[in-house]
């Protein structure tokens, strides 16, 4: 058995860090994001500078690799999907089956990469106390439940998100709603589907930052996070102008909920070419 780890670093009940002493001397950094994502651990030899080596097994790495590319390729082509449906009902013809139709199949991407982004947490190497600095590799999962891991729980509230964006975009097929109906049934699902957005990138800077606010333009996954986490911010803006108003009929602002729409969907697919390179 190992040493027992010398400090736990995190938000409320998430470890976001880990730091201990290995048997063979030195001092190892365990860090979620980076042992999910690229199957990392930071080892500090004794009076040397880290350096960082690769500890999960070749079938890790593999399952990492291809998880990475499709849930990037999933937020990509999700979200320029989203940008074209948002575009035609700014720019084109307004008509709203055809919107409709676009930010459906926008949608069933986003609902793809949120998955997959679950899958991505559920089946990363692990760091097992007394593990010797190295990284355990399960067997495949479909699921688990883990709600205290940060990174489970940001994944899943992500994931979560998209199936409530689903249901809005299945409501907005519906015609001959009332005002009363459309705010419940579409709109309110869609702000909904926000909030979680939201609280997702909030958990994804818990798990960067370890509970601290921290600006690091030298992470990828920091930049990976607060581009997001802007889109976002984005739909939510578009989510509160898309509300109709039940005296008027109207939306409260079309032309902001469009370009919110627009400019949100396209920050989720530069986040999915970010993400490209965040890989082991």
């Amino acid at each position: 058995m190992g040493q027992p780890e010398q400090r736990a670093e995190g938000a409320g009940p998430f470890t976001t860090r880990a730091t201990w002493n290995p048997p063979g001397g030195g001092t190892a950094v365990w860090e979620s994001r980076l042992a999910r994502r690229r199957g990392l651990l930071a080892v500090r030899p004794p009076g040397a500078a880290a350096s960082r080596h690769a500890h999960a097994d070749a079938v890790a790495i593999g399952r990492l690799r291809r998880l990475n590319v499709i849930a990037a390729i999933a937020f990509i082509i999700g979200g320029a999907v989203f940008a074209a449906g948002a575009a035609v009902a700014q720019f084109g013809s307004g008509d709203a089956t055809e919107c409709a139709s676009i930010y459906f199949a926008g949608g069933l991407f986003f609902n793809t990469g949120g998955y997959v982004s679950l899958l991505q947490v559920i089946n990363a190497p692990r760091h097992v106390a007394g593990g010797e600095g190295r990284l355990v590799t399960r067997r495949w999962q479909w699921w688990s439940y883990e709600p205290m891991r940060v990174d489970w729980l940001s994944a899943f509230v992500l994931f979560a998100g998209t199936l409530v964006f689903g249901v809005s975009l299945l409501d907005s097929f519906l015609r001959g709603l009332s005002v009363q109906q459309v705010n419940r049934l579409i709109w309110a699902p869609d702000l909904v589907g926000c909030v979680l957005f939201l609280i997702s990138g909030h958990l994804g800077f818990v798990e960067i930052c370890h509970g601290r606010p921290c600006v690091r333009t030298r992470s990828l996954g920091w930049w990976i996070v607060a581009v997001n986490q802007l889109g976002s911010v984005l739909f939510m803006v578009s989510a509160l102008a898309a509300f109709t108003r039940p005296a008027t009929d109207s939306l409260v602002n079309a032309a902001i909920a469009n370009w919110g729409t627009l400019t949100g969907a396209l920050c989720f697919s530069l986040g999915g070419f970010l993400q490209l390179d965040e890989h082991p």
